[in-house]
This record gives C-alpha cells, structure tokens and sequence, in this order.
C-alpha cells in the first residue's frame, strides 16, 4: 500500500528528536506540575522470570531482594512526584512483569493512592503464569484494568518469544487466562500481530482463542519491532511483511467487529464504549513516568529516567534526587505537538476541532495543513466538518502505522539506551 510505505518512511522524519540521546539535556528532576491539572501516572517495573526476545522495555531478570529494594526506591520517587505539586487521575502500571511480586504491587497501589488521592483508574499487566488466586485476591478490589500478555496462541510463534516455557502451550494459557474471568471491571486480552512467520490461520486461531477467554476487551498490536530488531528478525526468520500486515489487520477488525466488540482505539477492541485502554495518552496528553527507563511527556518535551539500575538506586536513595537523565524536545516546536496531539487522538478513533483550536489557537486544517492533505488524500476520514474528525476502516490503519512507526521508533531508543549500560551491570542484570 503506497500510504503505508509513505508513512513508514515519513513518520520518522517527521519525529526527528522526538528521543534523540544525542540532543538530550542533562536534567535531574522534572517541571512543576501545573495547578488544577490531572495528569497521568506510568509506574515502571522492570523484572521478568523470562526476557521475550521482541520485547525493548527495560526490563531484567527477576531476583526477590532487588525487586524488593525496587519497590522501595519506587515509593519514594513517587513522594518526589508529589512535592513537585502533580496529580493524577489514572496510574499505569508496566513492565517488565508488575505482578512478578504481587504483595509489592498490591502495597505500591495503595501507597500511590495514598499520595495521589484524585486516582480513580488504576490498570497493570500480568502474565498467563501469573494468573492464579493470590493474585486476584490482592488486586481485584485495587485494580479497574488487568492485562493479561498472551501474545499468542500458536505454540511454534511462542517457543520462538521464549515463552512457551514460562507460559505454557496455547491450551494450558487458554485455561488460565479463562480463570480470570469476571475477576476485574475490565479484562484486557494483549495480543501481537504480523511476526514475519505468522499466518492467515495462525492469527485465525489466536482470534477464535481469544474468544474463548472471556475477556471483555482485546488489544491487537502491530509488530512494535524497533529497526535494529527488524533487521535481526530478518537474518533469523525472514522480513516483516506490511502488506501482510494490511491484511491482517482488516481480519482482525472484521471478525471482533463481527463478534460485538467495539473500537476504544486503532487496535483495542472492548465489550462496551468508554472501557479505559493501556495507551492512556487518549485521555492524558501529559503523563509522569516513575521507575528505571520510564518516560514522561511533558510541556512538550520529553523526559527520561535512568536505565541503569544502579544509578537509579544511588539517585532516589543516596542522593534524594529524581533519576531523570535527561530531556529532548521534539524538533518543530509548536507544530510537533500538533502533531502529537493530533495522532495521539486519532488513535481514540475521534479529534474534536475545537478542543484541538483553544489548545493551539488555529484550524487543524490549518495547523498541519501537509498531515490533513495526506490523510483526506488517502481517504482517511468517515466525518470531516468543523466538530470533528472520525476514521474509515482505512484511516484507522494508517493511523496504526503512524503509531507503529513512533512505538517503533522509541523502542530504538530504549534498545540503544539499554545498551549504553555498564557492561559488568548490563551482564549481571541480564543473568537469571
């Protein structure tokens, strides 16, 4: 599809900056909140039993006494949040694996709703293997949204994501992803599409397995491979195939449209409308990362907290200071954040023209005049008038690749940032 190739090749140029360590500030905390502003909460837990091999987050090999150490230093950047005057109307909560220690996570909620009284939406992710009653016994009555990352449910695609060990065959994950049913307001199912061996019916099966689940919502990503990945992908399994992806796309949106599911977003299908999804900047332009290798987005710049563990540790502990490296700013100013905003939107399937008109003072058609002229050129937009913006089956796919590009493209930058480590911290981490 020639607009794909376009925005494959675009998206890129167009976020120039957008993490270029390069051009970064050095910055040892983080602006003051503004008043009256409910911003968002991302709170990084960088520990696995198992590391897939298609995952950049920073993320290591679980060990019960730093985990712990972990969640200690983690309180405490949140209290430096706090006395930076930010308030929050919904946590995120990632990984690595949150659940990896669920007494930890369970008393990390508390402490943050403690701190952050306006928390009315608290979503965490988990894995199938984690599933089981203790967890929903510390976490039901704490947690709105729980996502389990199934991935897939072709045995031979998850021996290839080293999880077939971890989580069992397909069938043994079906059952225990079925256990939770019922157990939260929300259940989100996250699954990957378009790896380079995937086929027509392997993703047939992963969505009649989905199905089976229970669960009241589904998000169906693209392949999120940063370009270094990409290019390994390629020597060991061969190349990703976006005219695949294409197609892929339109099965999946068929058959869960086809089942009664709704959009929430490009690739999250739910039960109902107004579900709470796992790509918050639809609801929270502005969002505060806490934890090693978080992010935060910010007054239009962005912010980055240290991937090393260690320094991370000497930051909050020793030093009594944030652990923010550093920050960059997204080249071209006033109108990168158009267009952050306006994809960014877009990917909740709605912009409203006048909200886009008092945050930036002009038309959109006006503001990103290029960016309108492609997407109205390609056919993009079902309503089009002076209110609002919504997205035809083929706008919502042009609108994943942009989000698949930007996705892609920071998880390049937590690649390099991961390997910028120490080399004797980066093996001992890295080292189950």
């Amino acid at each position: 599809m020639l607009a794909e190739r376009l925005l494959r090749i675009g998206t890129p140029l167009l976020n120039k900056n957008y993490l270029n360590g390069d051009i970064a500030t050095e910055v040892v905390r983080l602006p003051q909140a503004e008043p009256d502003k409910l911003y968002m909460l991302y709170m990084h837990i960088p520990f696995c039993k198992q590391l897939c091999t298609y995952c950049s987050f920073n993320r290591f090999y679980f060990k019960e006494d730093r985990t712990r150490d972990y969640f200690k230093a983690l309180k405490r950047e949140l209290e430096m949040v706090a006395e930076q005057g930010y308030r929050f109307g919904a946590t995120y909560i990632g990984g690595g694996t949150p659940t990896v220690m669920v007494e930890e996570l369970a008393d990390l909620i508390d402490y943050a709703k403690k701190l952050f009284p306006d928390i009315k939406d608290v979503s965490t992710e988990t894995n199938p293997s984690d599933l089981c009653d203790e967890l929903y016994d510390a976490l039901s009555s704490r947690v709105c949204r729980m996502s389990v990352g199934v991935q897939s449910f072709d045995n031979e695609l998850l021996r290839y994501m080293s999880r077939y060990h971890t989580t069992g065959s397909a069938e043994e994950t079906l059952e225990k992803v079925q256990s939770a049913q019922g157990k939260f307001d929300s259940f989100n199912v996250d699954m990957i599409f378009n790896f380079p061996t995937q086929t027509m019916e392997s993703l047939q099966r992963d969505l009649e397995y989905v199905q089976k689940t229970g669960c009241n919502q589904t998000t169906f990503y693209p392949l999120l491979a940063s370009p270094m990945r990409r290019k390994q992908m390629a020597c060991e399994v061969g190349k990703v195939d976006y005219n695949k992806e294409y197609r892929m796309y339109q099965k999946v949106c068929d058959e869960l449209y086809g089942a009664g599911f709704v959009g929430s977003s490009v690739w999250t299908f739910s039960a109902c409308k107004d579900m709470i999804i796992d790509e918050y900047i639809v609801d929270y332009p502005e969002y505060v990362g806490c934890g090693s290798g978080a992010m935060s987005y910010l007054y239009g710049q962005n912010y980055t907290n240290t991937f090393s563990l260690r320094r991370y540790h000497e930051c909050i502990e020793e030093k009594d200071i944030m652990a923010v490296d550093n920050s960059t700013c997204p080249s071209g100013g006033i109108k990168a954040d158009m267009r952050y905003f306006f994809a960014s939107k877009l990917f909740g399937l709605r912009l409203d023209k006048k909200e886009f008109r008092e945050r930036f003072g002009v038309d959109v058609g006006k503001g990103l005049f290029m960016e309108m002229t492609f997407m109205r050129t390609f056919g993009a937009f079902e309503i089009d008038n002076d209110e609002e913006l919504t997205l035809t089956p083929k706008g919502r796919y042009l609108v994943l690749v942009m989000m698949r590009e930007t996705f892609a493209g920071a998880n390049d930058y937590r690649d390099q940032m991961r390997e910028a480590l120490p080399k004797d911290e980066y093996k001992e981490l890295l080292e189950p």
